[in-house]
């Protein structure tokens, strides 16, 4: 960030009374060059809006309608745009009205387009290419799978019943599925868009994380106290001048884990070494060895955690606790809070979903029940400003580009 961007960031911190500065460093900040663009999208399902931030000064700059009940973002790997999943309306029987996708264009910051969905969407997946997403469809327990060029549905699949997370294997070749209501894993080849299998006894199936060599998913079984591993096929490899060869595996149930209650969501380690499972009714994280499914301990994160993310060098996990107003900040090698200040970051009430900025200089932290986010210096761990948004945010992703 420039002087001039980082001081207007640090007067507008200050207007909104949220927190006293650190010194507001504008070499805390990187600088950007005049053509680049970012922004971090966030949905908000009380308002069916979202809410688009100015990363680079730090500021609120719009506010777009998309369709009812925003609950999932995803940005395109490949092109300048932004997907919103829709829910739409709940009926009294719970299985929702029909979703919508919501193409948003990240150069002009509108919505360009909308692809109807089945019922009850509730996330989304994008392919390395930009060219598909994978929605889950809770209420119709399905994938769709959908052309983004084209803007419409390519193939329906059917999975278990109430998928709550779809999930691409790194290589683009495996689809994993989290069943809520199924209690079970679906795995999907995701190329030809058929079931290659289906694990039960994962009550409450809610998250999926996948190993960046894609030879394993973890899934969080969040009615229980469990994570189940799923060694993901692979087919025969010849063996090369250093290495054995390595023969053809289907898919296969590799191992129950035993955690804390209520394991919702999966924070994995960018190198893949460690999964951390955050256990919203036992108020801890349980640390997994991804290579030998060994669970090393759990350590308390605070009041409710539901959402962990670790930082790109594998140093730092943060997780937000939905019952407070505090993101804990857990040093991985140390194997505890980050001493100072106990390793808690004051910031709005309700926090939950969280992203970093593309260069990671900020943590943005979604605050559903004070209806902000507030954005976390990383170098100090302390809170930078706090930003509005509309009513129930719940979701947020960041799009960094460069305009020609």
């Amino acid at each position: 960030m420039n002087f001039v961007n980082a001081s207007r960031a640090c007067v507008f911190a200050l207007s909104l009374g949220a927190v006293a500065l650190m010194g507001c460093r504008t070499q805390d900040f990187p600088t950007y060059p005049a053509n680049y663009r970012e922004y971090a999208y966030v949905t908000n399902g009380g308002s069916g809006t979202v809410t688009v931030l100015d990363v680079v000064n730090v500021r609120v700059d719009r506010e777009l309608q998309v369709g009812q009940n925003p609950v999932a973002v995803a940005a395109s790997p490949t092109l300048n745009e932004v997907y919103v999943v829709n829910q739409g309306t709940t009926n009294q029987g719970g299985g929702g009205g029909q979703g919508s996708l919501s193409v948003i264009d990240s150069e002009k910051n509108q919505v360009v387009a909308t692809i109807p969905l089945h019922r009850q969407p509730v996330s989304v997946e994008i392919d390395q290419t930009g060219k598909l997403a994978y929605v889950a469809n809770a209420g119709s327990n399905s994938i769709s799978v959908l052309d983004l060029k084209n803007r419409r549905e390519a193939a329906q699949v059917g999975v278990g019943e109430g998928p709550a997370a779809a999930k691409l294997s790194p290589d683009g070749k495996t689809l994993v599925v989290a069943n809520s209501r199924g209690n079970s894993v679906t795995v999907m080849d995701a190329a030809a868009m058929y079931v290659r299998g289906v694990f039960e006894g994962c009550p409450g199936a809610s998250d999926v994380v996948i190993l960046p060599d894609s030879s394993k998913a973890f899934v969080s079984c969040s009615g229980g106290h469990q994570v189940m591993a799923v060694a993901l096929a692979r087919a025969s490899q010849p063996a090369g001048p250093q290495q054995a060869a390595l023969a053809a595996q289907p898919d296969k149930l590799e191992s129950l884990m035993d955690v804390g209650r209520g394991p919702v969501e999966l924070a994995l380690k960018p190198d893949g070494g460690e999964v951390f499972v955050v256990n919203r009714q036992s108020d801890s994280i349980s640390e997994v060895i991804t290579g030998t499914d060994d669970v090393q301990g759990a350590s308390m994160m605070g009041d409710a955690p539901v959402n962990g993310l670790v930082s790109r060098d594998n140093s730092l996990l943060y997780v937000s606790d939905q019952m407070s107003q505090n993101v804990i900040v857990y040093s991985i090698d140390d194997g505890r809070r980050v001493p100072g200040t106990g390793g808690v970051v004051h910031v709005g009430d309700g926090p939950s979903a969280m992203a970093f900025s593309a260069a990671g200089h900020l943590l943005f932290v979604v605050d559903g029940h004070s209806g902000d986010v507030a954005a976390v210096r990383t170098a100090s761990t302390s809170l930078f400003a706090l930003l509005p948004t509309g009513r129930g945010p719940n979701a947020i992703v960041d799009k960094a580009f460069k305009v020609q």
